[in-house]
């Protein structure tokens, strides 16, 4: 795998809102990530889902702050059409489990890429996705 993580929306929200549950676990992930000298990788959709909950929670000074230091700190990446593909594959495969297209594509981007996914969410241990730990 490369010296590199994926990140979910979850820990993203998390590490910028004080009052969320994970919110130390995202401060300590954070920095274990430099410690360990990780690259912390973005897909442009997750970067979207991860905006949004900041705007409409935290208010918009925050999402713009936020999102400033995101893409000054994390690598952009934006998801491949094959990627999609894979991602719907997988909602069709488990379709007793409530996974969002956002995740779906998450998981098939860090399998295409061997990169594992900084999450918070159970759904990647269902799609079997290489989760950071």
């Amino acid at each position: 795998m490369k010296r590199a993580v994926l990140a979910d929306t979850g820990p993203l929200y998390a590490a910028v809102d004080p009052d969320d549950q994970y919110y130390p676990r995202a401060q300590q992930e954070l920095t274990e990530l430099q410690r360990r000298q990780l690259t912390v990788m973005l897909a442009y959709p997750t970067v979207s889902e991860a905006y949004t909950l900041v705007l409409y929670r935290l208010g918009r000074s925050t999402a713009r702050s936020w999102l400033q230091e995101i893409l000054k700190g994390a690598t952009l990446i934006n998801p491949a059409p094959e990627d999609y593909r894979m991602a719907v594959s997988k909602l069709e495969a488990y379709p007793d489990q409530s996974i969002t297209l956002f995740d779906a594509a998450l998981a098939a981007l860090s399998k295409r890429l061997s990169v594992p996914v900084w999450t918070y969410d159970h759904h990647f241990d269902v799609m079997r996705a290489a989760v950071w730990r």
